[in-house]
């Protein structure tokens, strides 16, 4: 089991930029592929980004390409997502997530592929 916590939401204007972390902890973190999550008042949980294991494949949401970044340091445990150009509509709580069944290339683009994820850091974006 990997236990994850999140950091580095807040409140921005729209057209400004945040960077979240997830600090993951237990299981050896370079055997998950890792994904950004978000969820909105009244809306679906979604996968916004992903990347696998081996750092060499990436996935984003319609919504989040060109704007956001994923990357993440295995030696250091650490998941972030660069957010850029953010509009009203990012507003959500943002968890990062872990797939244990995924291989080396696979940046898993689906919510169903996870199976652990953190409590969540709010962003909330003004207009």
């Amino acid at each position: 089991q990997v236990q994850l916590v999140e950091s580095g939401g807040g409140l921005v204007q729209a057209g400004g930029s945040l960077r979240l972390s997830c600090a993951a902890s237990g299981r050896t973190f370079s055997n998950y592929a890792m994904g950004w999550l978000r969820q909105a008042p009244g809306k679906e949980r979604e996968v916004v980004a992903a990347i696998s294991r081996n750092h060499g494949r990436t996935y984003y949401a319609d919504s989040a390409k060109g704007r956001f970044t994923i990357s993440r340091d295995n030696a250091k445990n650490m998941v972030y997502l660069q957010m850029s150009s953010l509009k009203p509509e990012d507003t959500a709580v943002y968890s990062c997530a872990a797939d244990h069944l995924a291989s080396s290339w696979t940046a898993s683009e689906n919510l169903e592929e996870y199976d652990y994820w953190g409590q969540g850091t709010q962003v909330t974006v003004s207009s």
